[in-house]
């Protein structure tokens, strides 16, 4: 009886740890999930401890966070896993498009990228990107503040953008 040769996917297909670390801000604990190479995920936590990380891409991220927080980051550039779908991925740079400081409302952040306003609220809603991705900085119609699924939602939003506006800043 012959053996069966051993299955190599499971040998020759590179597995990468993921990691997590996390920091104090003026919002509350921000952790951020990813590897090595790459950020998975950003969630603001009402409570916890800040731990390190030795994954470089961690590592940044929560150096551009501490900066963004310090008021000396306006933009963030970040090894964000990609978006599952090809739309998914307009939809978020359609998000981030939005400078700081500045607000867009769903429907015209819609328009400027040919969706529509729940499509862009949903991309809001899914986005495990919190700050990075700035849905904070989408309002609903006639400026209404509107939900926010980070943190400790419409108060998170609204404590993001006072610390956006010129005069702001959390710290």
């Amino acid at each position: 009886m012959a053996l069966e040769p051993p299955i190599r996917a499971l040998h020759s297909v590179a597995m990468y740890a993921r990691d997590a670390a996390s920091i104090a801000t003026p919002i509350g604990l921000v952790r951020v999930t990813g590897t090595a190479n790459r950020i998975d995920a950003i969630e603001i936590l009402a409570s916890g401890d800040a731990v390190a990380s030795n994954a470089p891409a961690i590592q940044e991220a929560l150096r551009q966070l501490k900066a963004y927080f310090a008021g000396r980051l306006t933009a963030f550039d970040l090894p964000l896993a990609p978006s599952p779908t090809e739309r998914g991925a307009v939809l978020r740079q359609g998000i981030v498009d939005i400078a700081y400081g500045e607000t867009a409302s769903y429907g015209a952040r819609a328009k400027a990228i040919g969706s529509s306003p729940r499509a862009i609220g949903r991309a809001c809603a899914r986005n495990p990107f919190p700050i990075v991705v700035p849905c904070h900085r989408i309002l609903g119609a006639g400026g209404a503040l509107g939900a926010y699924s980070a943190g400790n939602g419409p108060i998170t939003k609204s404590r993001l953008l006072d610390h956006e506006r010129p005069q702001g800043g959390l710290l």
